[in-house]
């Protein structure tokens, strides 16, 4: 019997023990032992102040249960989905380094299982002795709940609202000035971030062949705040159209591009992918988009791309993915408060897919570590300006985002998933690619 049915057995039958004087930490114990173990990976606080400390190998960090509310949400759903619910409340917290505090804990239940039988007995003792029966929380008002068919054009606007338009100066202030949310790439040690976003997007403008089309249309699917399209005109003697459905994405790309002086060189428009006919582009950038599409539809977005493309032009779909993930789960964290209806498509996938639209597929590259590296210096940056953060975002929304970019650093460093640019081409009837005999091209290091 999983501890939600236990708890709520013991709510119909009335059977609820007075609180124990004994400590938090010491009612708890059982629970915890039989969920990570017996070695504690590190230190938990309760909010009474009592604490379980680490017998074994540990890390620095401190999680702190700071309400008995942490231990209803994550009875309630345990898994990441309970655990997120109690961080946005802020019914839990981590002292120290949270990608440390996440790691140590991913290791302890490496594959999210449910806190299941082998815990539930001792789960429901402690929970009535402490007296915290009771029906689920409500969630916190940042979880979304979408209306409508999965990855129709209302939802898929809905979602992407709910992720993008937090605010324009919340996503400065965690991204920085390059305004790119979306790995970067390390070439040299050196590189700070904004040159690190500045690396990634010449890497895909050479693997477009940018340089080899003077005068050529580059269309920017899912554009964000035209980074790419920037890059690309500034340093490539191209045009760019750049498409997005998030109206303060489009609304500060165009600023941003009025700003550079591209005007004549850069549209943005707000508009669905779905809704691209009737031109022709020589290169298509897809840069964390398709992660939006979905798998159902992954095949028809492909086949649109390949439907507005030149022969011989080049499609470069970057994307993070995870291994033969299953497309039927329970709902985590992530889908209810970052990505709703996000999903992370196995590259295999992707590249069958590509091909099926017609692209012949050339080259695939992993940037997995490098997305780690991004994240933990947006979990940095987020840490750093909390106070404003907090002051553009409500608490709620900075905890959102402080936990999942933290989260998703420690899956990148673990190989949980994965980040991949495919580049495809369109070859000419006669099959011609056009595409260049190495990849010498676009293996250089120094960024435009």
């Amino acid at each position: 019997m999983s501890i939600a049915r236990s708890i709520e057995s013991d709510v119909r039958d009335g059977a609820v023990d007075a609180r124990s004087e004994a400590s938090i930490a010491t009612v708890l114990r059982p629970v915890v032992h039989a969920v990570l173990g017996p070695q504690l990976p590190l230190r938990l606080q309760f909010w009474d102040g009592s604490e379980l400390t680490p017998s074994g190998p540990s890390v620095e960090g401190t999680l702190l249960v700071r309400s008995p509310d942490a231990v209803r949400r994550i009875v309630w759903a345990p898994s990441s989905l309970g655990l997120g619910r109690a961080f946005v409340a802020g019914d839990l917290d981590a002292d120290g380094d949270l990608c440390e505090v996440i790691g140590a804990l991913r290791d302890a239940v490496p594959d999210d299982r449910r806190v299941g039988s082998k815990a539930a007995p001792a789960a429901v003792h402690a929970i009535r002795r402490l007296g915290l029966l009771g029906r689920p929380l409500p969630p916190p008002a940042e979880e979304a709940r979408l209306r409508g068919w999965r990855h129709s054009p209302r939802r898929d606007a809905a979602a992407i609202s709910h992720h993008y338009d937090v605010g324009n100066d919340f996503y400065r202030l965690v991204l920085g000035p390059s305004m790119t949310y979306s790995c970067a790439r390390f070439s040299h040690p050196a590189l700070d971030l904004t040159a690190a976003q500045a690396a990634k997007h010449d890497l895909i403008c050479r693997k477009l062949g940018l340089s080899e089309r003077p005068g050529g249309r580059l269309l920017d699917v899912g554009c964000g705040w035209g980074s790419m399209a920037i890059h690309a005109a500034t340093h490539y003697d191209v045009s760019v159209v750049g498409v997005t459905i998030s109206k303060e994405q489009a609304a500060l790309a165009r600023e941003r591009v009025a700003h550079a002086g591209l005007t004549d060189r850069v549209e943005i428009r707000l508009q669905d992918y779905r809704d691209l006919r009737g031109e022709r582009f020589d290169a298509i950038s897809s840069i964390g988009m398709s992660e939006h599409v979905g798998h159902a539809r992954l095949a028809r977005y492909f086949e649109i791309l390949h439907g507005v493309m030149q022969p011989q032009g080049r499609l470069v779909n970057h994307a993070i993915s995870a291994v033969r993930r299953p497309r039927k789960r329970r709902p985590t964290f992530i889908d209810r408060y970052v990505f709703p209806d996000g999903e992370l498509i196995d590259v295999a996938d992707s590249v069958a897919v590509m091909e099926q639209a017609g692209f012949e597929v050339r080259d695939v590259e992993s940037l997995r570590e490098h997305y780690a590296r991004t994240l933990r210096a947006w979990v940095a940056n987020l840490e750093e300006s909390w106070d404003e953060a907090v002051r553009l975002a409500g608490i709620a929304r900075a905890r959102v985002w402080r936990l999942y970019m933290a989260g998703c650093a420690v899956a990148f460093d673990e190989g949980d998933i994965a980040i991949h640019q495919v580049l495809g081409v369109v070859p000419s009837t006669n099959g011609v690619s056009g595409m260049p005999p190495t990849r010498a091209s676009w293996e250089s290091t120094n960024s435009a």
